[in-house]
């Protein structure tokens, strides 16, 4: 066993305080792909470990808002020697224009991944105009 072997075991909880001082939490960035159709716009977030107990999403003034904590298990007859980090926190916010119904976003989370369903407003979705002759 060398130096940093011994080092990661000096902690083997995920405790916010290390050798007596503050850590501050880590705030990592989900990667997005948002897709756009006359219909409005689907946004696929990857939360690695996030289970939904661990996860909200909610709109307030005209902003989209994903926050989530993922679960890192490890199993009870393994020691965990290194952790870059132990409990990850994803955060993210989207601006959202008027065009678009809060109120009718469906959200699905599976493996892993966070779809949100964004639909258009009725009236700022595109018609067609019927043209009569004569």
């Amino acid at each position: 066993m060398d130096e940093n072997t011994r080092l990661a075991e000096r902690s083997q909880t995920a405790s916010p305080r290390e050798a007596g001082r503050e850590v501050s939490r880590i705030t990592l960035t989900p990667a997005v792909d948002v897709f756009e159709d006359s219909q409005g716009v689907t946004v696929w977030a990857d939360l690695p470990g996030v289970t939904k107990d661990r996860l909200e999403v909610k709109v307030h003034d005209g902003r989209l808002y994903i926050e989530a904590e993922a679960a890192v298990p490890t199993p009870g007859t393994l020691q965990l020697q290194h952790a870059e980090i132990r409990q990850p926190y994803f955060a993210r916010a989207f601006s959202l224009s008027p065009d678009f119904d809060t109120s009718k976003i469906e959200a699905n989370l599976q493996d892993g991944v966070l779809r949100l369903t964004v639909p258009r407003r009725d009236e700022a979705r595109p018609r067609r105009i019927a043209v009569a002759a004569g």
